[in-house]
C-alpha cells in the first residue's frame, strides 16, 4: 500500500465517523465488488448473497472505529468480510445453493472457467463442475472452507488466508491440504467433477508438494 493510498483511507474513514453520507457511499463503492466477489467465491452463489454483502457492509460501518491503520483499510474490510462468511457457514444445516449458478457466476468462482463465448459443452461442464466443487465444500467445516476458497480460488497467499481467518500459517496450511485430498477423493468417484478439475491443476494443484 502507498503512503498516498494509506493517506486517503484514512482521511475517507475520518469523514466517514463523522457521518458524512458522500463518505459512506465513497468506502462502499470503492470495495463493495471486491467484498462481492470475494464472498461469491468463498460461498458459491446463492440466495442470501445479497444479504450477506450488506451484512459485511453493516458490520464495517459499526466497526470502523475499531480500524487501528495498522493493516490497509482493504485488509480490515476483507477480515470483516470472511466473519461473516465463517458465520453463515457455520449456522446449523447450512447448504449453499448452487443450482441456479450462471456461467457468469461460474467464471466468477474460478476465474479459469471459459465465458459465454466458448463452446456450449464447455460451458456446461463448467457450470456442472463447479456445482459439483462446491457440493464437495459444503461438506468440509467452515474453517477448513474458508482456508481453501481464500487460498485455491480467490487467489490469497497461505499467509494471507492465515491472516483474513484469524489463524495460524501452519494451521491454515493444513486445512487447505486436507480439503484438496476431500476433493481429490471426491473426483476419484465423480467424473464430472475429474474432468473440470483436471485441466485447471495449475489452479487447485492436487499434489502433496505442501502437505505439511
Amino acid at each position: 500500500m502507498t503512503a498516498a493510498l494509506y493517506v486517503e483511507d484514512v482521511l475517507l474513514v475520518d469523514r466517514c465517523l463523522t457521518g458524512e453520507p458522500a463518505a459512506t457511499r465513497e468506502l462502499f463503492r470503492r470495495h463493495q465488488r471486491r467484498v462481492h466477489a470475494c464472498l461469491f467465491r468463498v460461498l458459491g452463489g446463492n440466495r442470501d448473497m445479497d444479504d450477506l454483502l450488506q451484512d459485511a457492509f453493516l458490520q464495517v460501518f459499526q466497526s470502523l472505529r475499531g480500524w487501528r491503520a495498522e493493516a490497509s483499510l482493504a485488509t480490515w474490510i476483507d477480515r470483516v468480510a470472511v466473519r461473516v462468511a465463517y458465520r453463515y457457514l457455520s449456522q446449523r444445516g447450512r447448504r449453499v445453493q448452487t443450482d441456479s449458478m450462471s456461467d457468469d457466476e461460474a467464471g466468477v468462482a474460478l476465474d479459469e472457467i471459459d465465458r459465454a463465448d466458448g463452446p456450449g459443452a464447455r460451458r456446461q461442464l463448467a457450470r456442472d463442475g463447479v456445482k459439483q466443487l462446491y457440493a464437495v465444500l459444503d461438506k468440509l467445516s467452515p474453517a477448513a472452507r474458508l482456508a481453501f476458497t481464500l487460498h485455491e480460488i480467490d487467489g490469497r497467499t497461505i499467509a494471507e488466508t492465515a491472516q483474513l481467518v484469524g489463524s495460524s500459517v501452519t494451521a491454515t496450511k493444513l486445512r487447505v491440504w486436507r480439503a484438496r485430498k476431500s476433493i481429490e477423493a471426491a473426483a476419484a468417484q465423480d467424473p464430472v467433477l475429474s474432468e473440470f478439475l483436471e485441466p485447471r491443476a495449475d489452479v487447485i494443484p492436487f499434489d502433496d508438494k505442501e502437505a505439511p
